[in-house]
């Protein structure tokens, strides 16, 4: 009898060991082995362009058992170099980064450290100053954004006062600016009266141009960084009942495209896509993360939308 509880006691203590053994096994080794850890900071979700880029590669995160470290620094140049650092800790493979300020020597020197733990960088949406960190950029093409707003205001408007909403701090934002700035330059009878930094924010753009307004700043044209900034001024020119403006964006946001179709003010935007910079991300990450080569830059095609073709467009979603 005691020889029998002798045996049940040592079979239940090697049960008991190797559960242990397999448990600390699987604990210290991933399920996946060849699990790709990846970490994404953008400039701001308050903007759904990037919730919508991000799903993208979330959908290809989980389809191939990837992980996936989402953070959010709310335009804090601070709070997103805290959160590469972070990365660099979690020791991921890829770093995909929308910066807050593509100037930032704090920003650039944090991916210079994650690029001699061997961790690849994507910057997506907007580029950096010194790249030498980034393996690739992925970026809509931006310029020719702006100079497609120009063409069109051109089109419709023999001369204008324009008031420009920028975002400095943004290199992205800059070149939708400059390829605006140098269609007209050779044309007198468009001139810039001033000039607001909104940081692409409704919140921030409204109650700017409504002091300008108040002010008594005479412009006829509203050329906005993107479309979260044109609404904001959309915003502050109806409800100052400023008649007579005309109002351009980027980025075809299903708000936009419905104001496009509905307000006067609104004129154009141009369409970027998130949905296709969220598949070159995920081209990106998984040639990367396998040192495989990858372009140094992606530029992604912007489409025109106006009152003529925005019938043609998808209001619901993005492009």
């Amino acid at each position: 009898m005691k020889n029998k509880q002798l045996i049940r006691l040592l079979a239940c203590l090697l049960v008991t060991a190797v559960v242990s053994i397999l448990f600390f096994y699987y604990k210290e080794k991933p399920a996946f082995p060849q699990q790709i850890k990846i970490g994404a900071t953008y400039m701001t979700m308050n903007n759904d362009f990037y919730k919508y880029l991000n799903a993208e590669v979330e959908k290809s995160v989980n389809e191939h058992h990837d992980q996936l470290y989402t953070r959010d620094p709310a335009l804090s140049i601070k709070k997103q170099v805290e959160q590469v650092r972070f990365f660099i800790w979690k020791k991921v493979d890829v770093i995909i980064i929308n910066p807050v300020d593509g100037n930032s020597r704090l920003l650039i020197n944090s991916l210079k450290k994650a690029k001699k733990e061997g961790i690849k960088v994507i910057a997506v949406d907007s580029q950096f100053k010194d790249s030498s960190a980034v393996n690739t950029t992925i970026v809509s093409d931006n310029y020719k954004a702006g100079v497609l707003c120009a063409e069109q205001m051109m089109k419709t408007r023999r001369s204008a006062d324009i008031l420009l909403l920028e975002h400095r701090d943004a290199l992205s934002a800059n070149s939708r600016i400059q390829g605006f700035l140098d269609t007209i330059k050779r044309h007198g009878s468009y001139r810039i009266v001033s000039r607001l930094d909104s940081l692409g924010q409704t919140e921030i753009a409204m109650p700017k141009v409504k002091r300008l307004i108040q002010n008594n700043l005479d412009f006829d044209t509203v050329m906005a960084l993107n479309d979260r900034a044109a609404i904001g001024a959309l915003a502050a020119i109806k409800g100052e009942k400023k008649t007579n403006t005309q109002v351009y964006g980027i980025d075809g946001s299903p708000d936009m495209k419905n104001l496009l179709s509905t307000t006067p003010e609104i004129q154009a935007t141009v369409a970027q896509s998130p949905y296709t910079m969220g598949q070159e991300v995920i081209k990106a990450t998984l040639k990367l993360s396998k040192n495989k080569t990858y372009p140094k830059e992606i530029i992604v095609p912007v489409q025109l939308l106006t009152k003529k073709n925005i019938g043609e467009a998808d209001l619901v979603g993005w492009q």
